[in-house]
């Protein structure tokens, strides 16, 4: 059983976390009272960190997938050194600080993934495993075994219970991660009270079925027996779990494994009591003993002799193998991309037909040998996504991951490898179906992360499958995620400089949207979409009178398949004596994150008649169509058909699209332009616009959003 000064640490990362919950009067103290004598065995007795060095590359890295347990986290972060005082635990979920009600990536020392979705953290464990053993395989050489790092998680039954903690399970059993360890916080208690109300399975069965090593500890105090039983999994080949019985809210007299300890302070009176049980100064909050300060803070010397041990062993590999030690310290450190990383990307000449999915995996494969941290693949799509990369062995010993159907959990790894570092991850499914991934799409934007989604077959232009497949209102909900570039090209040459632009781009996730249908190359993209996609927007085909200093009479701005035909409506309306602007604006993110200037010499303010082109929901255009514009787009589901059936029936013509701009110049037409025939799907149909009817919402200023 622990010994005096294990118990005494054990009782103050309780008792800090119960005082940050209270301070705060918000937060889950339950269950890091249950949990800390693991995490305390596993922090102390197992886990490879450096507090001073946070960002060491070869640490283990710890996950806590039960996020909404943060004050654990918090406590052992403070505890063993690293850069969190005591004023930070006591600033727990309150404006600004560095303790917030979930961990988030990049904001607290030591946080490795941003957690608190219950199964995200579960499945970013899993792709850390999986980049630690792919680094492995490109950088280790006999007697050189400079990548060698282990990841921990801690999960809750919430955890377990979500389809992507499954999915990912599956994938990393099947992968045999032997690296990977779950801790299981088998409690019991979720937040409506006891797991038996929705749950009755084996879950260690269900594990070992997924090919886990599993194990069971009776008594979470007991921590003579976890410490055995991660001893035991870390030499097992396959990923474990072990199952730690412990007691949600441990210690409090009234509240102990009952949901009231879950999501809510014990209150006062309680927090008294519990301290008293422990053996503890009633009235003493955020109480670190000196002793145990000193104990803890043992970490901090013992991360600095592991950082000085690997150090020396890696000048040891930077002699035996000079080329690749410093391309281990780009990678690992970010510094940036190798020279002439894109030197095989490919201009299309005008006239050549691609789909956009093509020019993407031709991108993919020029990429892939200038850029060897360019890694991932697709959720079993890989023959349509066209992903693979060529030439190149599965994930064991080379670049192609299949995540098979999983796409959600196929997210969050690919999140989990962008934690990790030394990767650029990308996964790949049907735009459609990115759906199932928003989740952990969602997360990869909050914490900022570098993964790079393709996702194909990007409209109602994939043809026959039907309007189950065929994505409408997704551009709008992807556009509306904060730090999520949706960029949508519109031909090879705008596909290729996509892909350029989803490299450079490392502050946040880029998702590209390809086209199952061949488009032609369009000309000028070949001259100006590599600057014209990186900055989200650009002026492809100018008015004929422009040059001559005349402003043009109408702006056509539209983005992928929906480009050419804003281009053979411009030359169209010339016979009518309108002249076009056509404006591609593949990237909104990108365009409004320009100045003032380039944004306005693209769309001016002085050219009020503007048609919008897209093949999805309408919602978002109006800051670009403005007050005098008309906004061509779907807004109803599509049907199955032939592509060029479905374009025609909707209208998507450019006898159609003339027509709409002809009344938008001369008629004042304006506002959302309905499709021709809605279609026979349920729910289909559009209200009648009508000449000089706005059918605009308006958000803001007329401007066209350019704030």
């Amino acid at each position: 059983m622990p010994s005096r000064i294990d118990q005494l640490s054990i009782t103050t990362i309780r008792t800090l976390a119960i005082d940050g919950v209270q301070k705060a009067n918000s937060g889950h103290p339950g269950a890091p009272m249950g949990m800390a004598p693991m995490a305390y065995v596993l922090w102390t007795h197992f886990l490879r960190h450096a507090p001073s060095k946070p960002d060491w590359a070869d640490r283990d890295r710890f996950v806590l997938s039960a996020g909404h347990a943060s004050m654990l986290l918090y406590a052992l972060l403070h505890l063993t050194g690293y850069d969190l005082g005591i004023e930070d635990l006591m600033q727990f979920r309150q404006w600004g600080s560095r303790t917030p009600g979930h961990p988030e990536y990049g904001l607290t020392p030591g946080v490795e993934a941003t957690t608190g979705p219950l199964g995200q953290g579960f499945a970013n464990a899993v792709g850390m495993a999986i980049a630690e053993r792919r680094l492995a395989k490109e950088f280790n050489r006999p007697d050189h075994e400079i990548v060698d790092h282990r990841t921990y998680a801690i999960a809750s039954d919430g955890d377990l219970q979500e389809g992507i903690s499954a999915e990912a399970a599956s994938l990393a059993g099947h992968l045999r991660l032997g690296k990977l360890l779950v801790l299981y916080d088998d409690n019991h208690i979720q937040l409506d009270g006891p797991t038996a109300m929705a749950w009755s399975e084996d879950v260690l069965k269900r594990f070992e079925a997924y090919g886990w090593g599993t194990a069971r500890v009776a008594d979470g105090n007991d921590t003579t027996e976890i410490e055995a039983a991660i001893t035991a999994a870390n030499a097992d080949a396959r990923p474990s779990l072990i199952a730690v019985r412990t007691h949600i809210g441990f210690g409090s007299p009234n509240k102990q494994d009952s949901q009231k300890a879950h999501g809510s302070p014990l209150g006062p009176d309680e927090v008294r009591l519990t301290k008293l049980a422990y053996g503890w100064d009633p009235d003493a909050q955020f109480l670190v003993p000196p002793d145990v300060r000193e104990h803890m803070r043992g970490a901090v010397a013992a991360g600095e002799a592991l950082v000085k041990d690997w150090e020396a062993r890696y000048y040891r590999y930077r002699d035996a193998y000079p080329d690749l030690a410093p391309e281990l310290r780009r990678r690992s450190l970010r510094l940036g991309l190798p020279e002439g990383w894109d030197a095989g990307l490919k201009i299309y000449a005008v006239g050549e037909d691609f789909a956009t999915r093509q020019a993407s995996q031709a991108a993919i494969q020029a990429l892939a040998g200038p850029v060897p941290e360019l890694f991932g693949g697709s959720a079993d799509l890989s023959e349509s996504n066209l992903t693979l990369v060529k030439d190149a062995d599965p994930f064991e010993a080379g670049r192609n991951l299949w995540f098979g159907v999983r796409e959600h959990a196929m997210g969050g790894i690919a999140n989990g490898i962008a934690y990790h570092q030394g990767f650029i991850p990308y996964a790949a499914t049907f735009l459609n179906f990115s759906d199932y991934m928003r989740g952990s799409v969602r997360l990869a934007a909050l914490a900022g992360l570098h993964v790079i989604y393709v996702w194909t077959h990007d409209s109602v232009g994939l043809g026959e499958d039907g309007p189950t497949h065929q994505p409408i209102e997704h551009y709008a909900a992807l556009r509306a995620m904060p730090n999520l570039w949706f960029v949508r090209p519109g031909d090879a040459n705008e596909a290729t400089a996509a892909w350029a632009l989803a490299v450079l781009h490392t502050s946040g996730p880029v998702a590209l949207a390809l086209t199952r249908q061949k488009l032609p190359t369009l000309a000028g993209t070949a001259e100006l979409a590599r600057e014209g996609v990186a900055r989200g927007g650009y002026v492809l085909r100018r008015g004929r009178g422009e040059d001559a200093g005349q402003a043009p009479d109408l702006l056509l701005i539209a983005t992928g398949s929906e480009l050419q035909l804003a281009f053979s409506v411009a030359e169209a309306l010339e016979g009518d004596g309108i002249d076009a602007r056509v404006v591609s604006l593949p990237c909104w993110e990108a365009f409004d994150a320009q100045d003032k200037a380039y944004r306005e010499s693209v769309i001016p303010r002085g050219i009020p008649h503007r048609v919008t082109i897209e093949a999805g929901a309408t919602m978002g255009w109006e800051r670009y169509a403005g007050d005098e514009g008309a906004i061509i787009g779907i807004d109803h589901y599509g049907a199955s058909a032939p592509a060029g059936t479905i374009f025609e029936k909707l209208g998507f013509t450019t006898d159609r699209v003339v027509d709409v701009a002809r009344r938008v110049v001369r008629d004042g037409l304006r506002g959302r332009v309905p499709t021709l025939d809605p279609g026979h799907q349920p729910g289909g149909g559009h209200p009648t616009l009508e000449t000089g009817d706005s059918g605009v919402a308006r958000t803001g200023a007329s401007d066209p959003g350019h704030s």
